[in-house]
């Protein structure tokens, strides 16, 4: 195995009045993502973690995906025993916990030395300032005072130009809408809707927003989606979730929602004029992602916010309100109130959790968490040692992983004369490969359910459907806003059919490609396969007949799953890029080097143009490990494990 380099992260002070753990770890994934901690770990340590809960602290270890870490961790202390008597764990076990960390040399008190590592960094949290990222990554932190500015520069980049104040009617409707205006307003995400400081904090706000008249604006769409139930008994018992329901921050479920593309759809009116009028609609969400195409179809532009500030800007309406300057509205007497107005203090959130957050709570919600809930219960199961696969089943299909498999596996072959399917820029996402959102009616992924009389009201979404290989793969690279350069100047999945020129869907000309047994190709830029772990980004890809992945770099996960589905991950050396090859998809490539392959091996692609000249590069192969070369070697990970059952 490859032993992973561990950077420290030195955290000093501690955070200001008014400033979030939201804003603190959208601070840090900015830092970690320009220092580039893929394949690392994180370890925080300094004086800082002295002000910091063990909340907190998960906020940040969370967020580990986002900004590039295999892991983010913390030492173990005393604030670590205190949340484990806190939530209710067993005393004998809180007190092994602490005797095996003691013993270890692994507990952490206020005066332990700094632990030595190769590279730090270091943050002193005093210079935390109220933030949100966006509006298509996480590391892209924007200050609360700098929004309307970082819109304005965004909507230059969305192609908006000139003009961009005008406002557009909404059918049947009092109000009109504009570029901005926050459409979706969501306190989403498990672990940031765990952490009591913010959800107490967002419910303070609301409560304070009622008692001066304050109303959300009409055009959004508010929702409430904790990350646990003992949220819901805290909210109430501090006579709080009845203002947060004044505000329609309504509980709507628990875990993923809005941060996954589960908000729902829009009023259909304000969907209408958004997409007629070619709008830059906003979501402010307090989840952990915010990738192009994710939330949802009608919004381009996402921020990530802290709870507090997803209520503020539903109260605003707009991202181009200046929440620091401008007042949110005004009083029953027509005084302006501005966001000040109605900040809670950080001693007013503290006092409020003290009273409400018990250690009952999490007793009594957890007592029989894996029994579920009556609805779970009634579920009826056939039994039996193997499931019994229902042919017509839309949501859960026997996929085809081991069709023709034999117990010996074939040989590693090189990859000759394949296709390029697509030509992908830097920062793509998992998402953008296998989005877990709406599922469009004019799509590969809704030809296949109409045909098979499913309604468009009962798509639900990719993720809903991630059991059906047949839905997942028609999905693959079908995010609404991907852009392949094999197809220029397109959005949404489309790629040009070889040699005959023709555009058409990514999965429909991939599928010609498997019938004329045309081995394909994959080029992209740096940080291939960010954002969500998502296997089906792997499966799909392998599912269309992808051999292998050309990047500049990638993202440690998906890298990983590429090589267990079988799939070769080979990385550009010396600087190459697709683009500095000159590569428009009318070229075929052949990879020799594979056979015979070992970890970390240079290999080479032959690229032959349309032109009929002729260029070779060396590739570096990233399966990374002998385990990866294992599972690559067999066909994938899971043709390795059946292999080794039946053994």
């Amino acid at each position: 195995m490859l032993i992973p380099e561990v950077v420290g992260f030195k955290l000093t002070g501690k955070l200001n009045e008014g400033v979030t753990a939201t804003d603190m770890v959208l601070t840090v994934t900015q830092m970690l993502r320009k220092k580039g901690v893929v394949g690392k770990f994180v370890e925080y340590y300094g004086a800082g973690l002295n002000h910091l809960s063990l909340e907190d602290r998960a906020t940040i270890a969370n967020m580990a995906p986002e900004y590039g870490a295999t892991c983010g961790f913390f030492p173990i202390d005393d604030e670590t025993i205190h949340f484990l008597n806190a939530t209710g764990r067993d005393s004998q076990r809180v007190a092994l916990v602490e005797a095996y960390a003691k013993a270890q040399g692994m507990f952490r008190h206020a005066d332990t030395p700094d632990p030595i590592f190769t590279e730090t960094l270091e943050l002193d949290l005093s210079t935390v300032v109220p933030s949100l990222a966006g509006p298509k990554r996480p590391q892209d932190r924007v200050a609360l005072t700098d929004m309307v500015s970082n819109f304005t520069t965004a909507l230059g980049d969305f192609g908006k130009t000139g003009n961009t104040s005008g406002r557009f009617e909404v059918e049947g409707k009092d109000f009109d809408l504009g570029h901005g205006d926050v459409v979706i307003a969501a306190i989403t995400s498990c672990t940031n809707t765990s952490n009591p400081s913010v959800l107490i904090g967002a419910g303070l706000l609301a409560r304070n927003a009622v008692a001066k008249g304050l109303k959300v604006k009409p055009w959004v769409k508010p929702s409430l989606a904790p990350g646990s139930q003992v949220v819901t008994d805290y909210l109430a018992k501090a006579n709080l979730q009845k203002d947060l329901d004044a505000l329609g921050f309504n509980l709507v479920g628990y875990g993923c929602t809005t941060c996954i593309g589960n908000s729902g759809p829009l009023p259909v009116e304000i969907s209408q004029s958004i997409n007629k009028n070619d709008l830059v609609a906003v979501s402010v969400l307090s989840g952990n992602r915010n990738f192009e195409g994710r939330v949802s179809p009608d919004t381009k532009a996402n921020y990530l916010a802290s709870p507090p500030l997803v209520v503020a800007y539903a109260l605003a309406g707009s991202v181009n309100v200046d929440l620091v300057h401008h007042p949110l509205g005004n009083d029953q007497d027509g005084n302006p109130v501005y966001l000040r107005d109605i900040w809670p203090t950080t001693k007013e959130i503290a006092e409020t959790m003290r009273a409400a957050v018990t250690r009952e709570m999490f007793v009594k919600r957890y007592a029989n968490v894996f029994a579920g809930d009556k609805h779970w219960r009634s579920i009826k199961t056939s039994g039996g040692l193997t499931y019994k696969w229902d042919e017509n089943s839309t949501y859960v299909q026997n996929p085809p992983y081991f069709v023709d498999m034999g117990m010996v596996p074939a040989p590693i072959e090189n990859v000759h004369d394949a296709r390029i399917l697509g030509l992908f820029g830097d920062s793509i996402t998992t998402d953008h490969i296998s989005p877990a959102g709406n599922i469009k009616l004019q799509s590969p992924a809704g030809s296949y359910l109409t045909s098979k009389q499913v309604g468009a009201q009962d798509f639900n979404s990719y993720g809903a459907r991630r059991g059906n290989h047949q839905v997942m793969m028609r999905g693959t690279f079908a995010n609404i806003r991907i852009r392949n350069q094999v197809a220029p100047g397109t959005e949404g999945g489309l790629t040009r059919l070889m040699p005959e020129g023709e555009q058409m869907p990514i999965y429909d000309a991939a599928m010609i490609y498997k019938e004329r047994d045309v081995p394909l190709v994959i080029f992209a830029g740096k940080e291939y396969g960010t954002g969500s772990s998502r296997d089906w980004a792997a499966k799909g890809t392998m599912l269309l007949g992808v051999k292998a992945v050309i990047a500049q770099s990638f993202e440690r996960i998906h890298r990983s799953n590429l090589v267990g589905m079988g799939i070769a991950a080979l990385q550009f050396k010396d600087g190459d890029s697709w683009q500095a090859l000159g590569l428009d998809g009318s070229e075929t490539v052949t990879i020799e080097g594979l056979e015979g392959v070992t970890p970390r091996a240079t290999v080479q692609a032959h690229i032959a143009y349309a032109d009929g000249t002729k260029k070779t590069i060396d590739l570096l192969c990233r399966i990374d490990t002998q385990d990866e070369l294992d599972y690559y070697a067999a066909g994938g990970i899971l043709p390795y494990v059946l292999r080794n059952l039946v053994a």
